[in-house]
């Protein structure tokens, strides 16, 4: 496999034109003190948009960005930017860890040195992680598909080419949204290659077969999981809608207004971060900015939410439990929780924490937290 070094670089006339499309937004009107009831406040992303354009250093934050090794590989035609951080430790064990939407490879900023170099966080070096942190195809600095077809499975099958090229034919999983999706379907499909799954998240699509549910049927308890499911698609779910059905109309939009892109994708952030309805104490305005200018420049948006599309093509409904064994860790804003008797259906749960706060960017918002719960489950392999 070619493996070339990447640097994250971004030409000046982008940024230019950056600042030029956010002064010359059109602001949509707004009910008086409106607030976040109906969508993203619009006084709160007046000043986001203007500290993007005049306070936010882009060459500061791509050169912490490239402080960490990048590198690109052509996989199955698509061209793939990681990170792959080797720890100082040559037998650490390899991981593969995996964001989301509306994340990026920058949720991993953090948490990469963490795994990395444990013994400068006071850890056992011990458990030290070779870690590889890829941009999921259509995200960031990957190639966007130019077909239908690069499924979550698909996606899986090429983050095993790409471990087996770096020298890892056996390896540790972890992922928390789409991450936990194609995690799922590494664990389902490649059962002989992953050691052990991580998840922080439970893919909504995975659901019980009708085989399953007939020897299994649902409990009162995993009824309310599927209730407050409903509830969330029908009071929360509208994006998602959106990007499984017509991602392209929404594209026009937010490929062509930072503004707009920026609204789409900070409501997530308030919405399912534990920041008590204040972004930033949970995500800080320039780790939210460095994501939202990821998006921009590399014009990923709407590649980005196809994937959505892409999800429906394979449904995740399977009939035994894989092979895998499962640690979960529920942090307490994650907006669909889940519980052990539903993950139980579909994994042999070994090891289940409930953290005491976080939400669904997890490896962003409480790194120290994600890092120690992987170090104590992965312990035993080492």
């Amino acid at each position: 496999m070619d493996i070339r070094p990447f640097t994250v670089d971004v030409s000046e006339p982008a940024l230019v034109d950056l600042r030029e499309r956010i002064a010359r937004t059109r602001w949509p009107d707004q009910y008086e003190d409106g607030g976040w009831e109906l969508g993203t406040d619009k006084n709160y992303l007046r000043e986001l948009v203007a500290y993007w354009a005049d306070g936010f250093d882009w060459h500061t934050c791509a050169g912490e960005l490239n402080w960490l090794p990048h590198f690109k590989a052509l996989i199955d035609g698509l061209d793939i930017h990681f990170i792959h951080a080797r720890s100082k430790v040559p037998d650490a064990l390899p991981l593969i860890i995996t964001h989301g939407w509306p994340g990026s490879f920058t949720e991993m900023m953090k948490i990469i040195p963490m795994l990395t170099d444990p013994e400068r966080y006071g850890r056992d070096p011990r458990d030290a992680f070779h870690v590889v942190a890829p941009s999921i195809p259509g995200f960031g600095f990957s190639s966007k598909p130019v077909k239908p077809g690069v499924t979550p499975g698909a996606i899986a099958a090429i983050w095993t080419k790409l471990m087996s090229g770096l020298g890892y034919d056996r390896f540790c999983v972890q992922g928390g949204d789409f991450g936990s999706t194609i995690s799922i379907w590494l664990a389902h499909n490649h059962p002989d290659q992953v050691l052990l799954l991580h998840l922080n998240m439970i893919s909504p699509s995975l659901q019980p077969s009708a085989a399953s549910l007939a020897q299994k049927p649902l409990t009162e308890g995993e009824h309310e999981l599927m209730k407050a499911a409903a509830r969330f698609a029908e009071l929360e779910g509208a994006y998602a809608h959106v990007h499984r059905t017509k991602p392209q109309t929404l594209g026009y939009g937010l490929n062509d207004s930072p503004a707009g892109m920026a609204a789409w994708i900070v409501e997530k952030f308030r919405s399912w971060s534990d920041c008590g309805g204040v972004i930033e104490n949970a995500v800080s305005r320039d780790e939210l900015l460095t994501n939202l200018s990821i998006y921009w420049f590399t014009e990923t948006i709407t590649s980005s939410t196809r994937l959505y599309r892409e999800r429906m093509r394979e449904p995740m409904t399977f009939e035994e439990k894989m092979k895998p064994p499962l640690g979960y860790a529920r942090f307490p804003k994650e907006p669909l929780l889940t519980t052990r008797p539903f993950c139980e259906r579909f994994f042999d749960v070994v090891h289940w924490t409930d953290m005491p706060r976080g939400g669904h960017f997890a490896a962003l918002e409480q790194p120290e937290l994600l890092a120690d719960d992987l170090r104590k489950f992965f312990r035993p392999l080492r």
